[in-house]
């Protein structure tokens, strides 16, 4: 059953697209796809380990100015930011996509071609979006098209690993932007029917355990951090977690130890927890902290009986991804579902850690989509990324934007022909 919301979104999205200036937007896309394969290729080749995104961070600030942007330039925390200007300017939608990598500094990412395929390290995983965000840019900009409020084009940092969505954190909570921003909609990756609407919640935890250490035989009284800290982790091992709503936990890291016949001065571990329930979250923060300090206690009391020095331990957050949901009436929702009918694809919502978990934890409107192509080995120096069918993503994400530019300034039409 169609409701009557849904059929006013799809008339919203039947007007835009059989708008002229749109058709000729759809026509660059179609026509540029070397431009846009040159700019991804040029992207993978340039580094962006978490923390030291700055030299891509320029070469997307030049790509900006020279495509005629408003304002193209770095924020105070790394993001880089322009602006194509809209009728009305006191409001703004924002079109992002990471540039940072999950790669650590040192590792090859020189992109090779097979065919239609780029291989390299980050050649999905985030070169597909920020590709999109100059297609997009430049589409609107050739084809003269004014939005009803302005676009915030955004190449954000921060979004892998430790980097804790530090870039979008800054704009929704230290931005000039932050009041202005009316939705947001996120690049990430390939594919052209889903829509991440659930976003996946993590807590993430670095334990170390510190003792006196010592020699295996003589000081073998001495309590060992190793062990003591396998038996927590052991512990949450067997904890039942709930299928729904689903939560994980993952230890993806441990280290301690020098030789095979020393007892460490220390051992470590990472945990990631995750769940699409914040609730789920904090019980199992509780459980975490639980079994460190039962271990522990446990441990020394041992080690003090034998007239032996205790353990020491700290427990330190590594990241905090909030939990969220976008609501089914969202009127964002409403339009990518209109989008997708128009184009006959299937909206597929799925559950993921964007940037979207940011303004959706703060009641905002947001969602991520892939930007179109395929790809694999997301996270492997064997990742790779083909954009054959990129255009119809590009279509997509273009008409979704204009709508929701209408939205955020009150439902204003583009600039008439």
């Amino acid at each position: 059953m169609i409701t009557s919301f849904a059929s006013s979104a799809y008339q919203r999205i039947s007007q835009l697209a059989s708008q002229p200036r749109v058709h000729q937007a759809f026509q660059w896309l179609h026509l540029h796809e070397k431009q846009l394969r040159d700019w991804q290729l040029k992207l993978i080749s340039i580094p962006a380990p978490p923390f030291q995104e700055r030299t891509r961070a320029e070469w997307l600030r030049q790509q900006f100015e020279g495509l005629g942007l408003s304002n193209a330039h770095p924020d105070p925390e790394g993001n880089v930011l322009a602006e194509l200007p809209g009728t009305d300017d006191t409001t703004c939608v924002l079109l992002s996509a990471h540039i940072d990598t999950v790669f650590p500094a040192g590792t090859p990412v020189e992109p090779l071609e097979d065919g239609d395929r780029i291989l390299a390290p980050g050649a999905c995983d985030n070169a597909a979006g920020v590709t999109a965000l100059l297609g997009l840019a430049a589409a609107l900009k050739h084809t003269q098209i004014k939005p009803a409020c302005t676009i915030l084009f955004a190449g954000n940092v921060g979004e892998e690993g430790e980097g804790n969505l530090r870039g979008m954190r800054h704009l929704f909570q230290r931005s000039p932007y932050k009041e202005r921003i009316g939705s947001t909609i996120v690049l990430d990756g390939s594919g052209t029917e889903t829509v991440v609407t659930h976003a996946l919640g993590s807590r993430r935890f670095h334990v170390l355990l510190q003792g006196p250490g010592g020699h295996s035989w003589t000081d073998s009284a001495s309590p060992n951090p190793i062990l003591v800290l396998s038996r927590a982790l052991a512990t949450l091992s067997n904890l039942e977690l709930p299928g729904n709503p689903r939560t994980t936990l993952n230890v993806g890291v441990i280290q301690g130890g020098t030789s095979v016949n020393s007892i460490p001065e220390s051992a470590s571990a990472q945990v990631d927890l995750r769940s699409t329930d914040p609730e789920q979250l904090i019980r199992l923060e509780v459980l975490l902290h639980r079994a460190v300090e039962d271990a522990v206690l446990s441990a020394n009391l041992t080690a003090a009986a034998r007239g032996r020095g205790p353990l020491a331990f700290r427990i330190q957050t590594m990241g905090h991804r909030p939990a969220a949901t976008l609501p089914e009436d969202a009127p964002i929702l409403q339009s990518i579902r209109a989008v997708d009918r128009h184009l006959g694809l299937r909206t597929e919502p799925r559950i993921s850690s964007t940037d979207a978990n940011i303004p959706l934890s703060l009641g905002r409107e947001a969602l991520c989509i892939g930007a179109g192509g395929t790809g694999g080995g997301t996270h492997t120096r064997q990742e790779w990324y083909d954009p054959t069918g990129r255009e119809l993503a590009l279509r997509r994400i273009l008409l979704l934007l204009l709508d929701q530019c209408q939205s955020s300034a009150a439902m204003q039409p583009i600039a008439a022909d």
